[in-house]
């Protein structure tokens, strides 16, 4: 199983729902998933979800939420572990993502599948996975303020730089989960590298 979604199972019956529902919604959807399947697949009795949550939507907000932590931990730490340089790590980004795109349990990003799938910007679903987009945008932005500093480029081109790089991660995830072809990483990696060329002093 991808280090995205690893975890030992759990006796907690809240926890059980959450792990349930991530799971299930991923591999097929918020609206294609109903409460009935999320309590059967978590082992626990139907009004034990009505303990812990008001609704099937704020069981997925939760379960986004647990899993944008786990997420952002993964992704995180194994982009600092392949690159000892701001550059190094700005790349090593889509290293880290082709590992994700050549696992069996790849079904591209679960926040913009989700954010695609409610139609309000005010649902709490939607503001979880702008939350984790801001996340990532903001790691990102890190690695660019570093990039820029060590280069002797401008902060300005820096902030520019990090939004432009979310727009290749996320392409990215969306043409491997359309195509089922992890290179795409390989691909926008390719891009990024020019990218950084053009726009170094």
């Amino acid at each position: 199983m991808n280090t995205t979604t690893d975890h030992a199972p759990s006796t907690d019956v809240r926890e059980r729902l959450l792990e349930a529902a991530e799971a299930l919604i991923y591999a097929g959807g918020i609206h294609a998933t109903g409460v009935d399947a999320i309590v059967r697949a978590a082992g626990a009795a139907r009004k034990s979800f009505y303990t812990y949550f008001d609704s099937k939507d704020a069981l997925v907000a939760a379960a986004l939420e647990r899993r944008d932590e786990r997420w952002m931990r993964w992704f995180i730490d194994g982009t600092l572990k392949r690159g000892r340089t701001p550059r190094t790590r700005l790349l090593a980004m889509f290293d880290v993502l082709r590992e994700w795109f050549a696992s069996e349990d790849f079904h591209g990003c679960a926040f913009l599948n989700a954010a695609g799938e409610i139609a309000s910007p005010d649902d709490p679903i939607r503001r979880v996975s702008r939350e984790h987009k801001a996340r990532l945008l903001a790691f990102v932005r890190e690695q660019s303020d570093e990039w820029a500093a060590a280069a002797g480029a401008d902060r300005r081109v820096a902030a520019r730089l990090a939004r432009q790089w979310l727009i290749l991660i996320d392409g990215a995830i969306g043409v491997a989960l359309v195509s089922g072809e992890a290179d795409a990483a390989l691909d926008a990696r390719a891009a990024a590298q020019v990218m950084l060329d053009a726009l170094a002093p």
